[in-house]
């Protein structure tokens, strides 16, 4: 399975979490607005709650956060990050 491949796999199992060209630049990204999912894992790692995200970005609910943990943990489970990558 090539990255496109697997990256339209992970992307199949959650529509909150999208990917479009147009879009930072075809970045994952919450529900098609410009927060990428890297960018609120980036918050919480940071050590922002999700009540702190919620408060500072209300565009946003606790399910989208959610939503990016779930893409992280998928990444995490590809067999071969090489070819997830390539």
């Amino acid at each position: 399975m090539t990255g496109v491949h697997v990256l339209q796999f992970l992307m199949n199992h959650d529509t909150l979490i999208t990917m479009d060209p147009s879009i930072c630049h075809g970045k994952p990204v919450v529900r098609g607005l410009r927060y990428p999912v890297e960018t609120v894992l980036e918050w919480l790692a940071g050590g922002m709650t999700v009540r702190d995200i919620l408060a500072d970005y209300p565009d946003l609910t606790a399910e989208d956060i959610q939503a990016c943990l779930g893409f992280a943990v998928r990444l995490t489970q590809v067999k071969h990050m090489a070819a997830a990558l390539h």
